[in-house]
């Protein structure tokens, strides 16, 4: 019996020194379209959702999730000009998947797109879908509501997605 217990330990021993070191993961390269904008309050009724400062605001929230992925080992965030161009040609919520072809032919594995809706300036959503470009399918969505129009509550909201949905951030 003792001779079997140290036969295996051997065996496993031997495995460990002749197993190689285990090989890196490649980052995963992903996209991240430009968000946009639903305003779906009276104020965008009015004006066409074009409000100047909400439109500063939603590419805030691109630019803080193009950075926070970019510090991420983990991933490569692919960003170029001719990718933000198609998918501001396009509702990237109503496409067909767009989203992906765009993702795909700008050599990335995951492509991300979002939309805030403004219901009123007190009452606003952030949601964000990120998708296989191999599949297409969807492998991961999050969403929070907010409350205030602000710069501050924005940004608030996206810190709390990258922290407790996308896992992208340290807790606190």
């Amino acid at each position: 019996m003792p001779s079997s217990v140290v036969r295996f330990c051997l065996a496993v021993l031997a495995l460990g020194l002749f197993a190689g070191p285990a090989v890196a993961e490649e980052p995963r390269k992903i996209a991240i379209l430009d968000i946009e904008l639903l305003d779906t309050s009276l104020g965008g009724e009015m004006n066409g959702g074009k409000d100047k400062p909400e439109l500063a605001r939603v590419a805030m929230l691109g630019d803080m999730l193009r950075g926070y992925y970019r510090d991420l080992p983990a991933y490569t965030v692919v960003d170029t000009p001719e990718m933000r161009a198609q998918g501001q040609t396009h509702n990237l919520q109503s496409c067909g998947g767009c989203d992906v072809t765009i993702g795909r032919a700008g050599g990335a594995d995951l492509v991300m797109t979002g939309v805030v809706q403004k219901v009123s300036n007190l009452i606003l959503s952030i949601t964000l879908y990120v998708r296989s470009t191999e599949t297409g399918e969807l492998v991961q969505m999050a969403g929070t509501d907010i409350r205030g129009n602000t710069d501050e509550s924005w940004q608030h909201g996206m810190r709390w997605l990258a922290r407790n949905r996308l896992h992208i951030l340290p807790p606190k």
